[in-house]
């Protein structure tokens, strides 16, 4: 008869025995910008997160980094729109001022910055429209130049998620041709056509004025073609490849860590997070057990790096 409860004997055989467990090395903290000063307005559906001015964003940077956080992925929000996304790439923009100043203060944290332009559209959607569809072209012309215009300002990654054709390879082009070749690029190479991202449309002022996000997303229903976009973005050049959302694709996350061998991130989005948190209020579950539970099982499933809007929690539970 095997003796499985030998080895679970203790909490010291426990954590021998341990197969996965998240570390501060894993976390990325992603964090909304809005303009203006002394600025940290809550957003109502993300309870606990905010959107801050840039300002207010080095203090909360400052703290996470006192966590033992070590990477940042930054949105900007509440931005100028316009049928052409021109703000998008302004190299005064919000997002552009963000990233000089966060790399002037703290220029040992990894700075990752969201390459889209649908908190730039005036329709909200994340590509450019011609006779009301998506130009594929045009929009990745637009992506690559938003890309490049905060390597310019010191990015040091670059998170292209507008799920266009061949977005990798513009960028790249883009950054490889303006000496940027040290500029990482990180592929939202599976992003699905997910309900779990409602929270964040509130948060970054970005859902679209009319239809939806389907025919650039990907069917939640489809592994193998998510497969097969993330061997795109491999081939056009992505340093690291990102699958998102999390909790109910670890099938994908587990079959996208057999196909490859780069870094592999996932992303805990916001639909998850509020669901934790609202069952956490309502006194339905252990906040921090269900937390410690749901990043263990990202890197059981082969995630090398975790975007979660509970860096800082996390990073407090392990330094307990």
């Amino acid at each position: 008869m095997n003796k499985f409860h030998r080895l679970r004997k203790s909490k010291a055989i426990l954590e021998l025995v341990k197969e996965n467990q998240y570390t501060l090395n894993d976390l990325i903290y992603p964090l909304f910008i809005t303009p203006g000063k002394n600025k940290k307005e809550p957003i109502t559906a993300m309870p606990g997160q905010y959107r801050f001015s840039v300002d207010q964003i080095i203090d909360e940077i400052a703290g996470a980094r006192e966590q033992g956080i070590k990477a940042i992925l930054i949105f900007g929000v509440n931005n100028p729109k316009s049928d052409k996304a021109e703000y998008a790439y302004n190299p005064d923009g919000l997002t552009q001022q963000t990233i000089k100043e966060i790399k002037n203060k703290f220029p040992d944290i990894y700075l990752i910055a969201d390459v889209c332009i649908c908190a730039y559209t005036s329709h909200g959607h994340c590509g450019i429209l011609v006779d009301g569809k998506i130009d594929n072209n045009l929009s990745i012309e637009v992506l690559a130049k938003t890309a490049l215009s905060y390597a310019r300002c010191g990015v040091d990654m670059v998170a292209p998620s507008a799920m266009m054709d061949g977005q990798v390879a513009a960028i790249r082009q883009a950054l490889d041709s303006d000496a940027f070749t040290q500029t990482a690029i990180m592929g939202y190479s599976a992003k699905f056509f997910s309900s779990f991202y409602g929270p964040f449309r509130e948060a970054a002022d970005s859902a679209p004025q009319f239809g939806d996000r389907s025919t650039y997303q990907m069917e939640p229903a489809n592994g193998r073609q998510a497969l097969r976009e993330i061997e795109a973005d491999i081939t056009e050049g992505a340093d690291v490849v990102m699958i998102k959302p999390a909790m109910v694709y670890q099938d994908i996350i587990w079959q996208a860590r057999q196909l490859s061998r780069l870094p592999l991130a996932v992303y805990n989005v916001s639909g998850e997070y509020s669901m934790i948190k609202s069952a956490a209020a309502a006194g339905y579950i252990d906040e921090r057990k269900i937390v410690i539970e749901t990043l263990n099982s990202f890197k059981r499933a082969g995630a090398d790096w975790i975007i979660t809007y509970f860096s800082r929690q996390a990073a407090e539970y392990l330094n307990e």
